[in-house]
């Protein structure tokens, strides 16, 4: 093997080129669809918080308890969210209905969202449709671990996103931050 061979000095050399010529590329699009002069192609960076990409309908965002016609929530309390959650961040306590129709409700729904994986089982084993992820909010945030816990009244006033995709609800504020 030649000594060049071994220091690699040309692979190197033509890994900085393609480096250069698409970083040089990138640079030149970004400035010309910066004047106006072409349509965007290629990497493009989004003004982030001032532009926002497109989501797709189908993604899991905050979720929500659902109510029934009446105003109390759907949730029979059967545990099985909180059974499949591979994160274990789903916390129901159970309690009589008054309703005898009804045999269980959650008188206490929790979820830790700091633990959320955001999987959606929770959604797919719930035979009531009680569980929902499509508010559309995707920015929530907290200052303590505690503050990520979102209990059932926080919950039971989300709304589904809008036809547009964008949420209807304000963000929850957590209990360690007040406006």
């Amino acid at each position: 093997m030649k000594p060049v061979q071994r220091v690699y000095l040309r692979e190197v050399a033509s890994g900085l080129v393609l480096t250069a010529r698409h970083f040089f590329v990138n640079m030149g699009r970004h400035l010309a669809h910066a004047l106006g002069r072409t349509e965007a192609r290629g990497a493009v960076t989004i003004q982030y918080p001032e532009e926002r990409r497109p989501y797709a309908p189908r993604l899991r965002s905050l979720h929500r308890l659902v109510r029934r016609e009446d105003g109390s929530p759907r949730c029979v309390a059967c545990m099985m969210c909180e059974t499949v959650c591979p994160a274990h961040c789903i916390y129901i306590v159970a309690g009589e209905h008054p309703n005898p129709d009804i045999e269980k409700v959650c008188t206490e729904f929790t979820i830790d969202l700091g633990k959320c994986v955001f999987c959606g089982y929770c959604v797919e084993a719930c035979p009531e449709d009680a569980i929902r992820m499509d508010t559309g909010i995707l920015e929530f945030s907290s200052y303590s671990r505690g503050g990520m816990i979102y209990t059932k009244e926080t919950l039971l006033s989300l709304e589904p996103a809008g036809p547009d995709g964008k949420p209807r609800s304000p963000v929850p504020i957590p209990a360690d931050r007040t406006p």
